[in-house]
């Protein structure tokens, strides 16, 4: 059991992958590295001294002084380990966590249905109004959980992206009907222009939709009122080209920097906005690295954002 234990230890690539790490990204493999070069440099300065200065001392003490500086640095990368330890247990947390609340809101939604239906007993309209309320609180709840699940994924490498032909067109059609009802409700027209006879894409259609699904959520809660959200799709070169632009509240440039990290909502957002987790953007821009594109925005604060991507036609 031991002696197992400390073949572990030694076996680098099963700890790099123990992390979901790189060999190069890997606390032990730079650990392993360090120690070489500590030797090389020692046994080179120890060589280039002996040649060029007379006093053994004073080359005693140059090889002992570059010898404690890449040892420190050596250290200081052996203690990434902890870091690296910590974060895969914080992902496994998530992911646990995720799966496990899946099942009681699921339950807690489908008990809502019923009872809203009237099929246990009849609901009087202050019930009603209450139950829609629950029923508001749970799908957030479920989407949340939802979202956490996907980063948790994300981040262990481990999520899983189809690979089909798809008509991005299509796939963009049905987000804009599945928002037509939160656009109304929020007093904005959607207007989508596409270019005719464009080719087929190699994808995830569940992923892909959920960027497109993302990005126009965002333009629509985050637009001023009775506002406009345009999309656009055409070919650029070997890539299609999507984007969506709106005359929402913008963001702020100190902000623009950090629009892409996990849970960050700027400040006027906060303040137009309240709900929202902040990882869509973050899930927007791994679904989109992953199938091989790229994904950037322009925005002015006050006047609007423009979001795209662009996917490569295969």
């Amino acid at each position: 059991m031991i002696s197992g234990k400390i073949c572990d230890q030694f076996n680098i690539v099963k700890q790099c992958r123990k992390y979901d790490l790189t060999l190069w990204q890997c606390p032990q493999f730079l650990f392993l590295v360090m120690g070489m070069v500590i030797i090389f440099s020692t046994l080179i300065t120890y060589a280039i001294g002996s040649k060029y200065i007379e006093d053994p001392l004073l080359v005693a003490l140059i090889v002992l002084l570059i010898t404690a500086i890449l040892f420190i640095i050596a250290v200081i990368t052996r203690s990434f380990e902890r870091l690296a330890e910590a974060n895969r247990m914080k992902s496994e947390f998530v992911s646990v966590v995720s799966h496990q609340l899946r099942s009681p809101l699921s339950n807690l939604k489908w008990v809502i249905e019923l009872l809203m239906s009237g099929r246990i007993s009849s609901v009087s309209e202050k019930q009603l109004e209450y139950f829609k309320i629950l029923r508001e609180n749970s799908e957030r709840m479920e989407e949340l959980v939802q979202d956490l699940l996907t980063v948790s994924r994300i981040e262990q490498g481990k999520l899983p992206l189809k690979k089909e032909e798809i008509i991005l067109e299509d796939l963009v059609k049905s987000a804009i009907k599945d928002m037509e009802i939160f656009a109304r409700a929020s007093n904005v027209k959607m207007e989508f222009s596409s270019e005719k006879n464009l080719p087929r894409i190699t994808g995830d259609p569940s992923q892909l939709k959920l960027t497109v699904d993302n990005l126009l959520d965002n333009a629509i809660r985050y637009v001023k009122e009775n506002g406009k959200v345009e999309l656009n799709l055409k070919k650029k070169n070997s890539n299609l080209y999507f984007e969506v632009k709106d005359n929402g509240v913008g963001i702020p440039q100190n902000d623009q920097k950090y629009i892409f990290q996990k849970f960050f909502r700027s400040g006027n957002v906060k303040r137009h906005q309240t709900q929202g987790s902040g990882l869509g953007l973050y899930i927007t821009r791994s679904i989109i690295e992953k199938s091989g594109g790229k994904i950037g925005f322009t925005s002015q604060e006050g006047v609007g954002s423009t979001f795209w991507f662009t996917l490569p036609i295969k």
